[in-house]
């Protein structure tokens, strides 16, 4: 059971966190979750700083103690040196505070600091396998050597953990990687039901990152004859962005704007060439809207027999699809409760449970060398 009667002390665990995207909502699932059960979270934002909606969400947290740093992300930073830097006073924190285990958003972060208590690496993504899978071909000199960071640390790192099997494989293959990787799927908490449904088609994420493929969704929209909504920044931290012509672009929402929005929506829609998990489309799952996904493996993965998926490259067959769905509501509606139904396999207990069992052994086994 997570943190039940076999512990033997509180826990103290440091998380890193990266406030732009769904990392974000990852480690606050993790901190509320484990807090439930008495364990501490130290909470380390990196890169852009949260915003005031951020922050006071994280402060209903107990048990949540959140540092606001300036330290680089790891496709954010400049240099290797700047991220070496980074990884170095992340051990320093933790050694402050005097965590017991520590818990990174990307292995790259491990670097050749001087941890002194176990490590877990959660992989979200990673630019190697993100580069392979929306360009292929030979890494740019930029990201070379920040795929190099994330390979150094899938080998130092104590435990890797990785969101999908799909995703898992990937970095196995990707980085010739010959260690255990756990899977633990990644769960939300469902937000309060909006049965407001009015038939509006759907799509939310890092609008700008062309990994998530929304040129073809805009373009598909341009063939349709009802608004189909996008939330999400239009351009990100690095410089990158994308114009749309025909997608009614909301911009970035917080929580309960996301959740009107998933109640409106009767499909949601993601064509992602690359996502190792996607919880946007996880959020919408649980609201009931039915799903049109790209036909990749994370998507089949976790959504085979719930979804209908289309080739994230065929815009027409795209809006045949939303078409269809919206002309034949019986399937739509059936689509929706298939989708809200598989949803239940991603809760965030389950997530923080299996999550908190690899820390547990962890620290087992740091305890058992200690003794020897």
């Amino acid at each position: 059971m997570l943190g039940g009667s076999a512990e033997r002390q509180t826990r103290t665990v440091m998380l890193t966190t990266d406030a732009v995207g769904g990392v974000w909502r990852y480690t606050l699932e993790l901190a509320a979750q484990w807090a439930a059960k008495g364990i501490r979270a130290l909470l380390v934002a990196m890169g852009p700083r949260p915003d005031d909606r951020q922050l006071r969400e994280a402060a209903t947290i107990p048990n949540l103690h959140l540092i606001a740093t300036d330290l680089p992300l790891d496709w954010l930073a400049p240099t290797p040196a700047a991220l070496r830097q980074a990884a170095h006073v992340l051990a320093a924190l933790a050694a402050r505070h005097q965590t017991d285990t520590i818990h990174l958003h990307t292995p790259a972060l491990v670097a050749d600091a001087a941890w002194g208590r176990p490590v877990v690496a959660m992989t979200h993504s990673c630019v190697g396998t993100w580069w392979r899978a929306v360009h292929g071909g030979v890494l740019p000199p930029d990201l070379a050597w920040r795929a190099q960071a994330v390979a150094q640390g899938l080998a130092a790192v104590d435990a890797v953990v990785a969101p999908t099997h799909s995703f898992a494989c990937d970095l196995i293959k990707g980085y010739s990687c010959n260690r255990r990787i756990d899977v633990v799927w990644n769960g939300r908490r469902p937000a309060a039901a909006n049965a407001d449904s009015r038939g509006i088609v759907f799509t939310a994420g890092r609008l700008w990152d062309i990994g998530k493929n929304v040129a073809v969704i805009d373009t598909a929209a341009g063939l349709l004859d009802l608004p189909v909504v996008a939330a999400g920044s239009l351009h990100g931290p690095h410089g990158g962005s994308i114009a749309c012509q025909y997608l009614r672009c909301l911009g970035p929402l917080d929580e309960a704007a996301m959740a009107v929005q998933y109640g409106a929506a009767s499909i949601f829609v993601s064509m992602a060439r690359y996502e190792p998990f996607g919880l946007a489309v996880l959020e919408a799952a649980q609201a009931g809207c039915a799903l049109i996904l790209s036909d990749i493996a994370t998507f089949r993965e976790l959504w085979d027999g719930a979804a209908l998926f289309v080739d994230p490259s065929d815009a027409h067959a795209l809006a045949a699809t939303i078409r269809d769905c919206l002309r034949t509501p019986g399937q739509r509606d059936h689509l929706g409760t298939l989708a809200r139904q598989r949803s239940a396999r991603f809760s965030a207990g389950t997530m923080a449970a299996r999550t908190w069992r690899i820390h547990q052994a962890l620290l087992a086994r740091s305890a058992g060398q200690a003794a020897a």
